[in-house]
């Protein structure tokens, strides 16, 4: 997830204007798309992912990476977890039920690894205890509230440094793997 340093997804009002990624992050998240068997959405997430990214490669403009992306997105196996809309196009399943069974179960097929995205999917998934990495894209602003990533939780997670990186701008991605 991108976060600004204060813990936040989105400023008020959804605003993601702070995230805006170098060449260099849009290119690590890019690969992290193409090796990703699974990626699991929430609704609100999905919406403006599946607003954007579907032909974002047929825009006037767009980048050879913006092209790269969109095709690496459009081919990854998503589901979205959501009562709320009724069709998902694409490579993309809706499941309509309790995600923490479904993300469990989900865990025992042989596909590769899953990513989380979306703070109300992912404060579900961190309260179950499915995560087994992090993956935090922290960026040098505080945005003073709006989506909180991290949600309150019932007991500790400790975890494990496995990766920093510093990106242009003082973008910092920091990788901790849960210890079980």
């Amino acid at each position: 997830m991108n976060l600004s340093l204060d813990g936040y997804v989105a400023a008020p009002g959804d605003d993601l204007g702070w995230s805006v990624p170098s060449d260099e992050l849009f290119q690590w998240w890019s690969d992290r798309v193409g090796v990703t068997g699974l990626a699991l959405y929430g609704r609100r997430l999905w919406e403006a992912m599946s607003s954007h990214w579907p032909t974002a490669d047929q825009q006037p403009g767009a980048t050879p990476a913006q092209i790269e992306y969109a095709r690496r997105w459009r081919d990854m196996p998503k589901v979205v977890f959501s009562s709320t809309i009724s069709a998902v196009d694409g490579n993309t399943r809706l499941i309509t039920g309790d995600a923490v069974p479904e993300i469990a179960r989900l865990k025992t097929e042989d596909g590769g690894p899953m990513d989380v995205g979306g703070a109300t999917l992912a404060a579900a998934t961190m309260r179950a205890g499915l995560i087994d990495e992090y993956a935090i894209v922290t960026h040098p602003v505080l945005v003073g509230g709006g989506t909180p990533f991290f949600t309150a939780l019932d007991d500790w997670v400790h975890l494990d440094l496995v990766e920093t990186r510093t990106f242009p701008g003082g973008v910092l991605l920091t990788r901790y793997e849960t210890r079980r």
